[in-house]
């Protein structure tokens, strides 16, 4: 199991698009992967579990993979979360 700590900053958050293509990209893998803010975890791969966190701009979460591919999960994930910075 990998886990993860992420400050997020994007001004969003965890919200309608990115939120979407957060889970979209969770999808594309094998591994179990679980969100967790503060004592609320999540499937990664469940939209409406994913928008229920409430992360917002500056919230710390922890992305935790587990199997198969999950250093590739982590590594697509973390990359998708530092492209959303980058786009605004």
């Amino acid at each position: 199991m990998i886990t993860v700590k992420v400050k997020l900053l994007n001004k969003v958050g965890l919200h309608a698009r990115p939120a979407a293509l957060f889970v979209q990209t969770a999808k594309k893998f094998k591994s179990n992967i679980t969100v967790i803010k503060n004592e609320q975890s999540a499937n990664a791969k469940s939209i409406l579990e994913i928008l229920a966190l409430g992360a917002d701009y500056g919230d710390e979460i922890i992305i935790q993979a587990d199997g198969p591919d999950e250093s590739d999960a982590i590594k697509e994930l973390l990359d998708l979360l530092e492209k959303f910075r980058e786009e605004e």
